[in-house]
C-alpha cells in the first residue's frame, strides 16, 4: 500500500483536533507534519514559521515527509472530518491516473447525497489562487521533487507557498479531480476564499505576491505578455452619436426605469443614446422601457429576433446596431451610474485614441443606494505593465466598462450570462492598452434577484468552469502568439 504523510496546516496555534486523532490512529499514515505559527508538539514533527503558509514552511513539510510516497495536505483543519474510508478512496484513484495532484468533491454538514459539493475540473485555466479544491489536497511527492528539479524550489514567499506549489507540480503532471465525495466539512468550514478578497484594499501585498507567482509560471507555460500593445486604429466609420450606454436586460421590472433614467441624466459635450437590449422578458419590463421611450427619444428599445440570447449576446446586438455610437459604455439593468459626469469621463477618456478599453470604479450598495461591504471597489491589484498577465489570476476588471465601438465589432462578447465582460477584458488587454479611473463612477446594486445570488453548488461550479474555460482558451492564444510549439485552439 501506498505510504502516507499528512500535512495539517493552522493558520495560528496548533489545536487538537478529532482529524488529527483518526490521522495518528490510521496505518498508512506513518508522519504527521504540523504546520503553524509556534511549535505544536514533542511527538509530531513540526514547522514552524510567522507565515505557515510562506514557501518556506511549505518546503519545509515537504522534506519532512521524507521517502513517502503521498503527501496530503488539509490547508485548514477546523471543520474539517476524514474516516479511513476517505483515505482508502483517495489511494485507490491513485494507480489510476498518475497525476500529481489529486483532489475531490466532499460533503458538508453531513455524509448524504444531498449534501455533497461539486467541486471544479482543473484545467490549463484554472491558475486563479481562489481556485477551491476542497478540504483534501493529495500530492505525489515523485511529481513534486520532479517539478522542484526542473522549475526550482518554492520561492520566499510569506503565503502563496501552496499557490506555487500547484502551479509547479501541474507543469509536470496532471491534476486531477476525484468525481466522488471524500471527507466531509462542517457548515461553517471556512476554506473558500471570499468572493470580493482580491480587491480588498489592505491585500495588496498579498495580491502583489500572488500576482508574481502567477506571472512567474505564464512565464513557465508561455503564455507570458510582454510584447508591445498595438496601436488603435483611426475609426472614420459614420456614426449617428458619439455614445451609447448600452443596458442589457431581462425581467428587471423592479430597476430598468431607475437605470435607464441614470443614464439619461449623464451630462456630456457629446452626443449620446441609451440602447436598451431587452431580452423577450416575461414581466412588465418591457411595458417599462416603451414608456421611458416615449418620453425621451434617445432610448431605443432593440427586441432581438433570436430567443437564445445571453447578456453577451444582447450585447453584441447593440453593437452591431447601425443605431450605435463611436463608443460603448455599460450600464447593468440593476445598476446605476455614480454622479452625472460617469459617461463623460469615461467616455472622454477613450476619445484620446489610446486605450482599446476602459474601467472605472464602482461602489458596492444595497437596494437602497446605503454602501455595503466590500465598499468601493477600485481593482488596485491592476497595473499598466503587468494588468493584462495578471487578470488571468483575478476574478473580474472592474466597472463601469466603455470600449470603441470598432473593437467590439472586431471581437465580440461570447453568448454567455457570465463572465462575457471579463471574456472580451482578456482579449484585448492582450493586444491593447487598458485604461483606468480610480474615481468611483457606478454603483453596483445588491439585491436577492442579482443574478449571482443564492446560486446552488452545482451551478456555481459551472460557471467557475465556464470561466476557467474562458482562461484556457486565453492561454492558448497567447502561447501561439508567443510561438510555444504544441499550442492549439
Amino acid at each position: 500500500m501506498n505510504s502516507l504523510a499528512v500535512i495539517l496546516f493552522y493558520e495560528d496555534t496548533f489545536q487538537n483536533t478529532d482529524v488529527l486523532s483518526m490521522f495518528r490512529a490510521h496505518p498508512l499514515c506513518k508522519k504527521i507534519i504540523i504546520v503553524a505559527k509556534n511549535h505544536a508538539s514533542r511527538d509530531m514533527s513540526c514547522v514552524a514559521g510567522e507565515f505557515p503558509f510562506g514557501g518556506r514552511c511549505v518546503s519545509q513539510a515537504l522534506e519532512l515527509a521524507g521517502a513517502c510516497e503521498y503527501a496530503l495536505i488539509l490547508p485548514v483543519t477546523r471543520g474539517v472530518a476524514v474516516t479511513p474510508e476517505d483515505i482508502e478512496t483517495l489511494l485507490k484513484t491513485v494507480p489510476y491516473a498518475d497525476a500529481g495532484m489529486y483532489y475531490s468533491d466532499f460533503y458538508r454538514g453531513g455524509r448524504t447525497p444531498a449534501q455533497v459539493i461539486p467541486v471544479v475540473d482543473y484545467q490549463l485555466g484554472s491558475l486563479r489562487d481562489d481556485f477551491f479544491f476542497g478540504p483534501l489536497q493529495l500530492y505525489s511527492l515523485r511529481h513534486v521533487r520532479s517539478c522542484f528539479a526542473d522549475y526550482g524550489p518554492l520561492s520566499e514567499t510569506k503565503w502563496a507557498g501552496l499557490y506555487e506549489l500547484r502551479l509547479k507540480v501541474s507543469l509536470a503532471a496532471d491534476i486531477a479531480r476525484i468525481p466522488q465525495p471524500v471527507g466531509c466539512v462542517s457548515a461553517d468550514y471556512a476554506g473558500k476564499t471570499a468572493h470580493f478578497s482580491y480587491v480588498s484594499p489592505d491585500q495588496l501585498i498579498y495580491q502583489k505576491e500572488m500576482e508574481q507567482v502567477a506571472s512567474a509560471h505564464l512565464r513557465n507555460i508561455g503564455a507570458y505578455c510582454s510584447h508591445a500593445f498595438r496601436k488603435m486604429s483611426a475609426d472614420s466609420g459614420v456614426y449617428p452619436v458619439e455614445a451609447s450606454v448600452v443596458i442589457p436586460v431581462r425581467n428587471r421590472e423592479k430597476t430598468i426605469a431607475a437605470a435607464i433614467t441614470s443614464a439619461l441624466h449623464q451630462k456630456t459635450d457629446f452626443t449620446f443614446n441609451v440602447i436598451v437590449v431587452q431580452n423577450h422578458s416575461t414581466d412588465l419590463t418591457g411595458e417599462e422601457i416603451d414608456r421611458i421611450v416615449k418620453q425621451d427619444s434617445r432610448v431605443i428599445h432593440i427586441i432581438p429576433d433570436s430567443r437564445n440570447l445571453g447578456i453577451g449576446g444582447c450585447w453584441n446586438e447593440a453593437v452591431q446596431s447601425p443605431l450605435c455610437g463611436r463608443y460603448v459604455c455599460q450600464l447593468d439593468s440593476d445598476d446605476l451610474y455614480a454622479n452625472n459626469d460617469s459617461l463623460a469621463t469615461m467616455i472622454g477618456a477613450l476619445q484620446h485614441g489610446k486605450y482599446g478599453m476602459m474601467v472605472g470604479t464602482y461602489k458596492v450598495v444595497n437596494f437602497d443606494l446605503e454602501e455595503i461591504p466590500p465598499g468601493v471597489v477600485e481593482h488596485r491589484e491592476w497595473s499598466d505593465e503587468n494588468g493584462r498577465n495578471n487578470l488571468l489570476r483575478v476574478q473580474g476588471i472592474g466597472a463601469p466598462r466603455a470600449f470603441p465601438t470598432i473593437m467590439l465589432r472586431q471581437f465580440p462578447f461570447p453568448n454567455v450570462s457570465y463572465g462575457e465582460d471579463y471574456a472580451v477584458a482578456l482579449r484585448i488587454s492582450r493586444d491593447f492598452q487598458v485604461g483606468r479611473i480610480f474615481t468611483p463612477l457606478y454603483l453596483c446594486r445588491r439585491w436577492e434577484e442579482n443574478t449571482d445570488v443564492n446560486l446552488s453548488p452545482l451551478e456555481e461550479t459551472r460557471l467557475a468552469f465556464l470561466k476557467d474555460r474562458m482562461r484556457t482558451l486565453e492561454i492558448l492564444e497567447r502561447q501561439k502568439c508567443n510561438n510555444v510549439p504544441g499550442t492549439c485552439r
